[in-house]
């Protein structure tokens, strides 16, 4: 049972017609054939795959845009997030005439043939429109370039975050004086803090989506210096450091600290009603849980994944603009794209204070405004943190490997299968998923 939730949240009126109901009432192609200006405006077509709170967030910025730029017309469609999004870029670049620019994970611009299907950004039209090419995370950044090209531009860092109740907190006595967190350094020591929690709410001391285990499997992998690189029919992989992560969530799971089944909305659930002090999940549902407080109150604030294996890092992505293929760019729309995806980083303090992903454009994260707001500021740091998904063609996103290890994990939640069986399990899904040839080469 696969789990790729997106950010949960009413659509606007306007995000409706122009998202995702448009596209299959109307039998959108996103080809062009449909994508024509009723005026002299200049067209930019925008595909993207935000249909919950955050798509909210985005249509106003696109709102924004078009106000600023009364000679740009700004057609958005937004399509179904995953396998749906992608097939769809796939084959509108492959004909040389899809959307002329689309949001996407860094993490599956190398699955998407960039030097096929994707057109590079040139530096200096990107400098020309006000961007600093230094102004960003310099990990996030280097995944963006393939072969000395760059195919992407990062808009935000999403990531595997920590959210705690206040109130629960507070009574354990793992607050400061400002309120957010006290967090102490090692597994065993946050153990603790999970056992007292869970003394409180008398079900769980934190609440996780047992369906999207690879995330948590991904960050204390990588938070012990886990490795795992692809080759020629075969990969390489840390048995060591991934039996020590997946005995991790094991533990956790045999002892009652989280649930042995929940998926992404029991996950959030569980944090909501007080049955646990924490939730590790998305950054994301931080429209959610400020829903659910302004309607019955919940205490809460959110900080970066805890410290278990020497370090905060966290599995996470990057939402950015990538420009799909093009047989010949008209110049005033590929100028007017460029302008667009400027406007969407300058003014991307609203689409990490609303949507709750982290900025990447520095300038935004790093402002006095930005450090100001809460909780967002308390979680920051992760932007230096976030750990992109192994570099091969089925991860990522919404790929492959999500769904396949994620199956093997939930077994290790629900006691199904003890970390040896589960490790080799894995290692076998992910032996299968080499052997298959990469649909896009």
């Amino acid at each position: 049972m696969p789990n790729h939730p997106s950010p949960p949240g009413a659509l606007s009126r306007r995000t409706l017609l122009t998202g995702t109901a448009a596209a299959a009432g109307l039998g959108l192609t996103g080809c062009g054939s449909l994508a024509v200006s009723l005026s002299d405006k200049t067209v930019v077509k925008q595909w993207n795959l935000l249909a919950g709170a955050d798509g909210a967030i985005m249509t106003d910025l696109h709102t924004r845009f078009e106000d600023e730029y009364p000679d740009v017309d700004l057609q958005a469609t937004t399509l179904g997030w995953g396998t749906p999004f992608y097939t769809r870029v796939v084959m509108g670049a492959s004909g040389g005439n899809g959307a002329d620019v689309a949001t996407a994970h860094v993490s599956r611009i190398k699955s998407l043939a960039p030097d096929t299907l994707l057109d590079p950004f040139d530096l200096k039209e990107v400098e020309d429109a006000g961007l600093d090419p230094d102004a960003f995370p310099a990990e996030i950044w280097e995944k963006c370039f393939v072969d000395g090209d760059l195919y992407a531009i990062p808009l935000d860092t999403h990531a595997l975050v920590n959210y705690y109740n206040r109130e629960i907190c507070e009574q354990i006595g793992v607050l400061d004086a400002d309120r957010t967190l006290l967090e102490p350094q090692g597994r065993d020591a946050y153990f603790e803090i999970l056992r007292e929690a869970k003394a409180i709410t008398g079900q769980y001391g934190t609440s996780l989506d047992t369906f999207g285990g690879w995330r948590q499997f991904w960050a204390w992998y990588r938070q012990a210096d886990g490795e795992m690189s692809f080759g020629d029919g075969d990969y390489e992989m840390d048995d060591d450091k991934a039996l020590q992560a997946i005995e991790t969530m094991y533990m956790m799971a045999e002892e009652g600290l989280c649930p042995t089944f929940a998926d992404g909305a029991q996950c959030a659930a569980n944090f909501e009603n007080g049955a646990a002090g924490f939730v590790q999940v998305g950054n994301w549902e931080i429209t959610r849980f400020r829903a659910f407080n302004e309607a019955q109150g919940l205490d809460f604030s959110m900080a970066e994944m805890p410290d278990f294996f020497g370090n905060r890092r966290t599995q996470g992505d990057s939402h950015s603009f990538i420009l799909p293929h093009h047989n010949q760019w008209d110049p005033e729309v590929r100028k007017a794209t460029i302008e667009y995806v400027a406007f969407m980083l300058h003014n991307s303090f609203d689409w990490g204070a609303g949507a709750g992903h982290t900025p990447a454009y520095l300038p935004v994260t790093e402002s006095p405004e930005y450090q100001a707001l809460e909780p967002n500021a308390e979680y920051s740091g992760v932007v230096d943190n976030v750990q992109l998904d192994p570099d091969v063609w089925f991860s990522g996103s919404g790929a492959r490997l999500f769904d396949e290890s994620g199956s093997v994990f939930q077994q290790v939640y629900s006691l199904a299968l003890n970390p040896e069986e589960a490790l080799a399990l894995l290692k076998e899904r992910i032996q299968d998923l080499v052997s298959l040839p990469n649909p896009v080469d």
